[in-house]
């Protein structure tokens, strides 16, 4: 009897399972490696998208894949090789969470294992993905998340496939109401809708919504909904005439363009954490026609490029200097300051970030902020704005980090809420909290101070 003859994965799975080794071996990041291979490999319509479900997906539930794996292969997921673990998490995903026919979901992982290794592996493969296959994921879930009378957070957390760490910063940041853990990270949990924005004196928000089949947003005067699709094949964005960004992002721009100041403004605004540029040429675009320029600090050369190609044509200075020590004159009358940050607010638009991140991350971040908010309080003017905003709703990176600066500095709060009209349910006073689950951004966290 002749050797066994194997099928090689389709072109969607193959994509799928490629972006897998890609996240696992070198780190990459699922939304910038998936359509670089679509592109290459020329996939579009529905095998794209099928891709795109599969390794999108996968990375997100990877924790939960993980511990369905574990127990159907009777051993932690560490003991089991990294290709042949892949292999298995995009198989397992295919079981638990779409619709695709338990047969094809294993037979194809397994002819893959038996192409990438050997037949004694394609049958480890086999029979794992088959003990995952008779029970769905409700079931697998009840054996193994922890009991939700004795922890909630960790319950939720396993439900929902989120670090539980993660869940918890979660719960404590909303507080009184964290009654909506479970629909926060459901919304987090989703694929998100594709947001742009239409670049104020290029385009309308309403012309830009019939170019491309989208919808107005709904808080933003710029935003469109894509909802789905490649916006790398929107023109009005190749020419800069729209950019791709989070309707939250697009409200943060607009609040630093509109934030009251005492005394004229001098047109010298300051974007202190620019890269890669998005928000920095919504906020060019606003000051434009006031007869504003945006200095923008950057110092990593690579995303300095980004900001460089993103603010193309508008009013746009570079600096390519740490923000904690960029040797400018003082004096600017608003200042923006998009710290870096965890990313937990986005991380349903970065689908493995939740299993990267540590809670170790926080403190050195938290540190960094701290500086770069004091850097940019010394460089505003009496009577000038600092916008403070982190893409995370995690309390030492918001709440602990603005009340530090209230504590040290001449600086007062302002009604950040007011600046973020019509927003609903996103905090009144000196500070806004958005959320998925509630506004259909990312959770974009931002506090409005007036230096003294």
């Amino acid at each position: 009897m002749g050797p066994m003859k194997r099928k090689p994965l389709d072109p969607a799975r193959q994509a799928a399972f490629d972006v897998l080794r890609a996240v696992s071996e070198r780190d990459a990041y699922a939304n910038l490696a998936l359509p670089a291979i679509l592109r290459d490999r020329g996939l579009s319509g529905r095998d794209a998208a099928f891709a795109t479900e599969l390794a999108y997906g996968t990375c997100r539930s990877r924790g939960l894949l993980d511990a369905v794996i574990a127990a159907a292969a009777g051993r932690p997921v560490d003991r089991i090789d990294p290709v042949l673990l892949d292999l298995l998490r995009l198989g397992s995903y295919q079981l638990l969470r779409t619709r695709v026919d338990d047969h094809a979901a294993v037979s194809t992982t397994v002819d893959q294992a038996g192409i990438e290794f050997d037949t004694a592996r394609a049958g480890f493969v086999n029979g794992v993905l088959r003990t995952i296959g008779r029970r769905d994921e409700a079931s697998w879930v009840e054996e193994l998340a922890p009991p939700a009378d004795k922890d909630p957070v960790g319950h939720l957390a396993f439900v929902h496939a989120h670090p539980r760490w993660i869940a918890q910063a979660f719960a404590d940041a909303l507080g009184a109401r964290a009654d909506e853990l479970g629909a926060l990270l459901a919304a987090d949990d989703a694929r998100p809708e594709v947001h742009l924005a239409a670049r104020p004196g290029a385009l309308t928000a309403a012309e830009l919504a019939e170019q491309v089949s989208g919808t107005v947003g709904r808080y933003s005067p710029y935003a469109v909904y894509l909802g789905d699709g490649d916006p790398g094949r929107i023109a009005a964005v190749r020419e800069g005439r729209a950019l791709v960004q989070d309707e939250g992002s697009q409200l943060v721009a607009r609040a630093v363009a509109q934030a009251p100041l005492t005394g004229a403004d001098g047109g010298r605004w300051l974007d202190l954490c620019a890269g890669p540029g998005g928000k920095t040429a919504l906020l060019a675009a606003l000051g434009a026609p006031v007869g504003a320029t945006v200095t923008a600090v950057e110092p990593a050369p690579r995303r300095a490029e980004m900001v460089e190609q993103n603010t193309a044509g508008l009013p746009v200075e570079v600096v390519r200097v740490d923000g904690r020590e960029p040797g400018l004159e003082p004096g600017f009358d608003r200042v923006l300051v998009d710290a870096p940050c965890t990313g937990l607010g986005a991380l349903r638009r970065r689908p493995e970030a939740r299993w990267r991140r540590q809670t170790g991350d926080v403190p050195p971040l938290a540190k960094l902020q701290r500086e770069l908010l004091a850097s940019a309080i010394r460089l505003t003017r009496p009577g000038g704005v600092v916008l403070y905003a982190t893409c995370s709703p995690h309390l030492a990176e918001t709440a602990g980090v603005v009340a530090d600066a209230l504590r040290r500095y001449p600086v007062t709060a302002l009604d950040t809420g007011e600046l973020f009209e019509p927003a609903e349910d996103a905090g009144a006073g000196s500070s806004v909290q958005l959320w998925p689950h509630r506004h259909g951004t990312d959770a974009m966290f931002a506090a409005a101070l007036r230096v003294d």
